[in-house]
């Protein structure tokens, strides 16, 4: 691919599993993806740092449900009411199959809801379409 073929998509990876990190790092690395990889393990802190600058340029988030503090549907919740963040792309990425999760999510506009099962071949895919997807899609800087 050439440079002016590449548009760089910060991904911003909202999960508290380590495990789910070094997977989505690994798929990404095999992927030879240049991709910005940013990190929060929780709702709250992932608020802190899009208010605070640290995801910079267009982004797409991939949220987890279950985590510490602030999970990932009141992380939505506070994110869709914010006007600056109202529009940002979430594809929410957790091993929760609950369809009351599955409505929820959808009820705050997510892109997609992936189901976490064989972490390898999950993340190789998961990355593989987001790669597809932002390559495609236009993302606007929030």
């Amino acid at each position: 691919m050439t440079d002016a073929q590449y548009r760089e998509v910060v991904l911003f990876l909202v999960d508290d599993d380590d495990v789910d990190y070094m997977a989505v790092e690994r798929a990404m690395r095999q992927m030879r993806l240049l991709n910005p990889l940013v990190r929060a393990r929780d709702g709250r802190a992932a608020l802190e740092m899009l208010n605070g600058g640290a995801v910079q340029g267009a982004f797409v988030i991939l949220l987890d449900l279950n985590m510490p503090r602030m999970n990932g549907l009141e992380f939505l919740q506070a994110l869709r009411a914010d006007p600056q963040f109202a529009s940002a792309v979430v594809f929410v990425l957790t091993t929760s199959r609950a369809d009351e999760d599955k409505l929820a999510a959808y009820s705050f506009n997510v892109a997609g809801y992936v189901v976490k099962s064989n972490i390898k071949d999950e993340f190789e895919r998961i990355i593989n379409m987001l790669d597809g997807y932002w390559r495609i899609v236009e993302l606007p800087k929030l």
